[in-house]
């Protein structure tokens, strides 16, 4: 719902628009250090955002793999390959959604990017790219087979929010996107990080029932 708004508001150039965009202006001049703000920024592309993720799923299937050795009967160790694979294999959905979107909205981009040859800011690749990929390797860790407590859980969102937050905030502030072009590929994050979600706790709930006398 959140995303059909903000894409009614982008399409039809709306209020919400005009604000997003001296919004975008207001935060691309703003005092935030340049430096920092592109290395933010650089964490949303595919070649930094992605090998994290794989590094992560990687972790996860060894330490599945290990369990599934030591205890074969144990919930859910049969699919132990399962989650990791998923967590992999998510990202390659953020250009099949996005890149469709980019050309349907045909949004121009900030005043920076105003010499590029294309228009097709909205949503944001780059913020999709990491909220998908960051996001993922925390609820891939958060699913580890034993399974972190509370506090941890609360530590691992609460960093991949903050990490996302300053991708976003460094896409803004270098002017390579607008605010709501940000937001919306966070909605679109969103859907597939519930997704995934989804798919592994029924994974788990098979493997449970498989392994039940």
């Amino acid at each position: 719902m959140l995303f059909a708004a903000i894409s009614w508001q982008v399409a039809g150039h709306g209020p919400l628009r005009t604000v997003d965009e001296r919004l975008g202006r207001a935060v691309a001049g703003s005092a935030v250090p340049a430096g920092p703000a592109e290395f933010l920024a650089d964490l949303g592309n595919a070649a930094v955002a992605l090998p994290a993720l794989l590094a992560v799923a990687g972790w996860a299937a060894w330490r599945g793999h290990r369990r599934r050795r030591r205890d074969p009967e144990a919930a859910g160790a049969a699919h132990w390959w399962l989650p990791p694979l998923a967590a992999a294999l998510t990202p390659a959905a953020v250009p099949a959604l996005v890149v469709p979107l980019k050309l349907w909205f045909a949004r121009p981009g900030p005043p920076r990017m105003g010499g590029g040859v294309h228009d097709g800011f909205y949503p944001s690749g780059h913020g999709a790219t990491a909220a998908v990929a960051y996001g993922v390797a925390a609820l891939l860790l958060i699913r580890t087979p034993e399974r972190v407590g509370r506090g941890a859980r609360a530590a691992l969102v609460a960093g991949a929010a903050l990490l996302n937050a300053g991708v976003g905030i460094g896409l803004v502030r270098r002017g390579y996107h607008w605010p709501l072009d940000v937001l919306g590929s966070w909605c679109l994050a969103g859907v597939l990080l519930w997704v995934w979600w989804a798919v592994c706790e029924r994974w788990a709930r098979d493997g449970t029932r498989r392994v039940e006398p």
